[in-house]
């Protein structure tokens, strides 16, 4: 028998002004989970992280993160956004930190010090603590990050498309970076996305929403052995499904414009 979801959102509704985004929107997250939410552009991926993390209430519906209300369980979550948000005049090792400094105020320096260090190692920085952000590549830079996150030692790690802004060779290496750190961490990944690929090398479930007003349209499982190789003809399947998915998404709007 499964333990219950360690992030459940139940017939979740949200609106914006008149412009309703969710209707009646469900899927939940198993504990040590990675999940990518995949849809199309404007559909409301990154709200869903808004909602889990406490930053936006639902008109409707229920949210629990860990058995709790989010606003309770912010303690246990970390962001990882598209941009890095680094501060420049701190170096790798000082940005690591300053989450845990905003969190936790300043006691345990050294204890905190010495696991920076070794999140700097884990996402394979261990030689660059000193470096700045503008000595970084944009990969570098998304690792320190990602570093920074696990720092505050969270539940649950927020990612909304940390690799989007990357080049598409660093993209394939930060995916595999990411897949490794996560082996080692045993987090729970909530990882938006409108990347097939990506989703593909990366997840365990995909939860694949609709346009607008959204709803869940599929979730997909994962059972491809990890390390995973996007040429894995076990994929193929998934990813054919996840293709004509997104195509009967793009129809609505090809309809409208012949009709115009």
């Amino acid at each position: 028998m499964q333990s219950a979801p360690i992030i459940a959102l139940e017939n979740v509704s949200i609106a914006f002004g008149e412009e309703q985004i969710y209707d009646r929107l469900s899927f939940d997250v198993r504990r040590g989970e990675f999940v990518c939410i995949l849809g199309p552009s404007g559909c409301g991926k990154s709200t869903s992280l808004r909602i889990i993390g406490g930053l936006l209430d639902v008109n409707a519906g229920r949210v629990a993160v860990d058995g709790r209300d989010p606003h309770q369980a912010w303690s246990d979550i970390a962001f990882v956004f598209q941009s890095p948000r680094l501060v420049p005049w701190r170096t790798a090792l000082d940005n690591v930190l300053l989450g845990s400094e905003l969190r936790f105020g300043a006691s345990d320096k050294e204890q905190r010090r010495t696991r920076a260090t070794e999140l700097l190692r884990l996402v394979g920085l261990g030689g660059d603590a000193r470096k700045y952000p503008s000595m970084l590549s944009g990969g570098e830079r998304q690792r320190v990050a990602i570093a920074r996150a696990l720092a505050v030692d969270p539940k649950i790690v927020l990612m909304d498309e940390p690799f989007s802004a990357l080049d598409p060779n660093m993209r394939g290496r930060m995916r595999s970076e990411m897949e490794r750190i996560w082996l080692e961490t045993a987090k729970t990944v909530v990882f938006v996305t409108h990347d097939i690929e990506e989703s593909l090398q990366l997840a365990d479930r995909i939860v694949v929403l609709s346009n607008k007003p959204t709803r869940v349209l599929e979730i997909i499982e994962l059972q491809t052995p990890r390390p995973r190789a996007l040429s894995d003809p076990a994929l193929d399947t998934h990813r054919q499904k996840l293709v004509k998915l997104f195509r009967s998404l793009e129809q609505p709007a090809v309809d409208k414009e012949t009709v115009a």
